[in-house]
């Protein structure tokens, strides 16, 4: 039977606490809404999602580049952008439970108490603020940014000098990011501190429109590719009233998360607005010089952003397991291999024996030079096997009193629980052969 979507998404919170995944940030003083922390293991998958991006988006293709740019930048950059004239919310106050609300995220009743009193809408801007040097007054506002766009824009012409790119190319960048939330963040779905990943594709005007709907479909792809199910995934374009104030056209890749379908992915066609509004800010031209036809021109820029933090909550969703085996309860996190946080976990079958423990231990320092590989004993093996299922591990490497005599293993494999022997001086190829097919 199949489990009510909140239920699940609670055992998810439930498992990412005590598996070490994702903490409340600063729990102690009694946790700071939609601020997360990411655990031992969950800095592991984050780090894994981040370098599954990066290879597709940059390290396998020719037109593509990466940056790292500040979170800081000149203040005029949020005005050439738009961010300080457009970048807020319009919120109410209940005036009986004292609680803030989106206006377009509410009706005429306060989703918290039922009363129908509120206050008058009031514009939120969404940048957070902060102060460039000792003295804190207006001459030194700035911003933390609200997106890594805006940084690729200010490099434009420091990246073609550098790197000599021809139109079409993409610089691509992921980071940091900061949006000053009030509404309520469903686990990682919605914080105030998140990382993006981040592509501006800069072609001409004429190849636009191909470019986006190629995005669109390589980035829909890379998500299946890591194990998303399809029938979780689904495009859906803006409407005309949907659209930014310089967008052409976007399409959300949207997700079916326990509390409903939701972006995790945009893709927007912006374009020529960045360049020639920084141009006109800056003062400096950020035309394309076509050498060949000889002209110069502001690109269009495709720009597909996701959220490391949301695909991450989507990869856990997606790979969250219950079945029953042998009259047990059994939690599995099928993720994918490339962003599994451990990939091998070598146990021994009894850790009182001293030469069991040794040899185990040996096997996974040597595994650990190209595996990650961690070592446990502080459970029968029985119990071992779950707490490997639960946070995704792919292998694990049981040593046992045979094994001293025929210097073989048992390996398990996370998703079939099957179970094979394998010599010890092939375990490191047998291992690495099962995890890149």
């Amino acid at each position: 039977m199949a489990q009510p979507k909140n239920d699940v998404m609670d055992k998810i919170v439930s498992l990412c606490k005590r598996r070490g995944l994702i903490f409340q940030s600063s729990d102690i003083y009694g946790g700071l809404a939609n601020s997360w922390d990411y655990g031992p293991l969950g800095a592991e998958l984050k780090r894994n999602v981040k370098d599954a991006w990066w290879r597709a988006a940059v390290h396998y293709r020719d037109d593509m580049v990466g940056l790292d740019s500040g979170i800081i930048v000149h203040p005029t950059t949020w005005k050439a952008s738009g961010h300080t004239d457009n970048f807020y919310d319009v919120l109410v106050d209940c005036k009986k439970c004292k609680r803030r609300f989106r206006v377009d995220h509410i009706g005429d009743t306060c989703p918290n108490c039922g009363s129908k009193d509120f206050t008058e809408g009031r514009a939120f801007n969404l940048m957070f603020k902060t102060y460039l040097g000792a003295v804190a007054d207006e001459g030194s506002v700035a911003y933390l940014r609200p997106e890594t766009a805006q940084g690729i824009f200010l490099n434009f012409n420091n990246v073609i000098n550098s790197s000599r790119k021809k139109l079409p190319f993409g610089i691509a960048q992921i980071g940091k990011s900061f949006r000053n939330e009030v509404t309520a963040g469903n686990f990682t779905f919605r914080m105030r501190e998140f990382e993006q990943m981040e592509i501006e594709y800069f072609t001409r005007p004429e190849d636009a429109e191909t470019c986006y709907r190629e995005w669109l479909r390589q980035r829909f792809d890379w998500y299946i590719q890591l194990g998303i199910k399809k029938e979780n995934l689904q495009l859906r374009a803006h409407g005309s009233d949907e659209l930014a104030h310089y967008a052409r056209a976007c399409s959300d890749i949207e997700y079916n998360f326990p509390f409903g379908w939701s972006e995790l992915e945009g893709v927007a066609n912006r374009g020529d607005f960045d360049l020639k509004q920084h141009s006109q800010f800056s003062g400096v031209d950020l035309q394309y010089h076509d050498q060949v036809a000889q002209k110069k021109f502001f690109p269009y820029v495709i720009e597909p952003s996701g959220g490391v933090d949301r695909a991450t909550l989507a990869f856990l969703v997606d790979a969250y397991h219950e079945e029953v085996v042998e009259g047990r309860n059994r939690v599995v996190l099928k993720l994918s291999k490339d962003l599994a946080p451990i990939k091998v976990a070598v146990l021994p079958l009894l850790k009182k024996k001293e030469d069991i423990v040794s040899m185990a231990k040996k096997l996974k320092k040597d595994l650990q030079k190209d595996l990650v590989c961690v070592y446990d004993d502080t459970a029968a093996i029985g119990k071992l096997y779950r707490r490997q299922d639960e946070i995704g591990t792919v292998f694990c490497v049981t040593v046992d009193v045979q094994s001293l005599e025929d210097q073989c293993v048992t390996v398990r494999n996370r998703d079939t629980m099957e179970q094979e022997r394998v010599a010890v001086d092939q375990l490191h190829a047998y291992l690495t052969d099962k995890l890149k097919n």
